[in-house]
């Protein structure tokens, strides 16, 4: 319950940091090709990210991969913790409503 809403909490702030930190990232980038310092191939890096992530190699980035990353989170998280299914709904609750 409680340590899932934490980590769950937790997550959603890294998360936002992350998404802060990528959308200014794409902001300068984008900012430095438009004003001719920077070509950037776009497709290419589209094209090298999702065959790093795609895990079940289907060329696309899909629901069934962010469940196969869902449940290796999971595993990682709920490893030797007694209440598996309390840590599951605190996490979510924690991630929704925090």
């Amino acid at each position: 319950g409680i340590v899932g809403y934490m980590s769950g909490m937790a997550t959603k702030t890294v998360g936002r940091a992350v998404a802060i930190l990528g959308g200014m990232t794409f902001i300068a980038l984008q900012s430095a090709a438009y004003m001719g310092y920077l070509n950037i191939n776009w497709g290419q890096i589209k094209d090298s990210a999702v065959s790093k992530i795609d895990t079940d190699a289907d060329g696309e980035l899909t629901i069934e991969d962010a469940k196969t990353y869902w449940h290796k989170l999971k595993k990682m998280l709920t490893y030797n913790v007694p209440s598996a299914g309390g840590f599951s709904a605190g996490f979510l609750y924690g991630v929704t409503y925090s």
